[in-house]
Protein backbone atom coordinates (compact mmCIF):
# COMPACT_ATOMS: atom_id res chain seq x y z
CA UNK A 1 0.00 0.00 0.00
CA UNK A 2 2.78 2.41 0.90
CA UNK A 3 4.56 1.66 -2.38
CA UNK A 4 1.50 2.73 -4.34
CA UNK A 5 1.27 6.02 -2.44
CA UNK A 6 5.00 6.70 -2.94
CA UNK A 7 4.74 5.92 -6.65
CA UNK A 8 1.81 8.30 -7.01
CA UNK A 9 3.68 11.03 -5.14
CA UNK A 10 6.76 10.63 -7.34
CA UNK A 11 4.61 10.88 -10.45
CA UNK A 12 2.97 14.08 -9.22
CA UNK A 13 6.25 15.94 -8.69
CA UNK A 14 6.81 16.90 -12.36
CA UNK A 15 3.19 18.01 -12.67
CA UNK A 16 3.54 20.26 -9.63
CA UNK A 17 6.69 21.80 -11.13
CA UNK A 18 4.95 22.55 -14.41
CA UNK A 19 1.94 23.99 -12.60
CA UNK A 20 4.20 26.25 -10.55
CA UNK A 21 5.99 27.43 -13.68
CA UNK A 22 2.70 28.26 -15.39
CA UNK A 23 1.47 30.18 -12.34
CA UNK A 24 4.73 32.15 -12.20
CA UNK A 25 4.56 32.92 -15.89
CA UNK A 26 0.98 34.15 -15.66
CA UNK A 27 1.80 36.34 -12.67
CA UNK A 28 4.76 37.91 -14.46
CA UNK A 29 2.73 38.31 -17.65
CA UNK A 30 0.09 40.21 -15.70
CA UNK A 31 2.75 42.47 -14.23
CA UNK A 32 4.23 43.14 -17.67
CA UNK A 33 0.83 43.99 -19.11
CA UNK A 34 0.15 46.27 -16.12
CA UNK A 35 3.42 48.15 -16.58
CA UNK A 36 2.73 48.53 -20.30
CA UNK A 37 -0.74 49.93 -19.68
CA UNK A 38 0.56 52.35 -17.06
CA UNK A 39 3.21 53.59 -19.48
CA UNK A 40 0.67 53.95 -22.26
CA UNK A 41 -1.77 55.92 -20.14
CA UNK A 42 1.01 58.10 -18.72
CA UNK A 43 2.15 58.98 -22.25
CA UNK A 44 -1.45 59.81 -23.20
CA UNK A 45 -1.84 61.99 -20.11
CA UNK A 46 1.36 63.92 -20.85
CA UNK A 47 0.20 64.38 -24.43
CA UNK A 48 -3.04 65.92 -23.20
CA UNK A 49 -1.51 68.08 -20.47
CA UNK A 50 2.26 68.60 -20.85
CA UNK A 51 2.34 70.93 -17.86
CA UNK A 52 1.50 68.10 -15.49
CA UNK A 53 4.26 65.81 -16.71
CA UNK A 54 6.13 65.89 -13.38
CA UNK A 55 3.12 64.76 -11.37
CA UNK A 56 2.17 62.18 -13.98
CA UNK A 57 5.71 60.78 -14.01
CA UNK A 58 5.73 60.33 -10.24
CA UNK A 59 2.37 58.56 -10.26
CA UNK A 60 3.41 56.36 -13.19
CA UNK A 61 6.65 55.31 -11.49
CA UNK A 62 4.78 54.43 -8.28
CA UNK A 63 2.20 52.43 -10.26
CA UNK A 64 4.89 50.58 -12.22
CA UNK A 65 6.78 49.76 -9.03
CA UNK A 66 3.62 48.32 -7.45
CA UNK A 67 2.86 46.26 -10.56
CA UNK A 68 6.41 44.91 -10.68
CA UNK A 69 6.28 44.16 -6.96
CA UNK A 70 3.19 42.05 -7.45
CA UNK A 71 4.87 40.25 -10.34
CA UNK A 72 7.89 39.42 -8.21
CA UNK A 73 5.58 38.29 -5.43
CA UNK A 74 3.79 35.99 -7.87
CA UNK A 75 7.16 34.61 -8.98
CA UNK A 76 8.20 33.67 -5.46
CA UNK A 77 4.83 32.41 -4.21
CA UNK A 78 4.01 30.15 -7.16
Amino acid sequence: MNNIILAAAEGAAPVAGVTGNIASALGLLGAAIGVGLIGQKAAEAVGRNPGASGKILVQAIIGMALAEGLGILALFLA
